[in-house]
């Protein structure tokens, strides 16, 4: 992939179900209030990060591409 991917998660969504954190868990923890968060905003593109963002049950993972507005995930409608 070559890029460099921005991982934002939205906690006003996210659910804590731990899919990301099972599907990533290099990429992704669950803090003390079940609330994900990425390992680190910025990452190599990574296909278990963008598995992660595609688990997400309310899709509450957006990657973009570092220093862009790109889109990665989730696709635009």
């Amino acid at each position: 992939m070559g890029d460099r991917w921005r991982v934002v998660v939205d906690r006003s969504i996210c659910i804590g179900s731990g899919m990301c954190a099972g599907t990533a868990p290099d990429g992704f923890r669950l803090d003390s209030a079940r609330q994900s968060h990425p390992v680190a905003p910025e990452t190599d593109a990574d296909e278990g990060v963008l598995a992660a963002a595609e688990a997400c049950p309310v899709e509450a993972i957006t990657l973009t591409v570092a220093g862009s507005d790109e889109v990665v995930f989730p696709p635009e409608e």
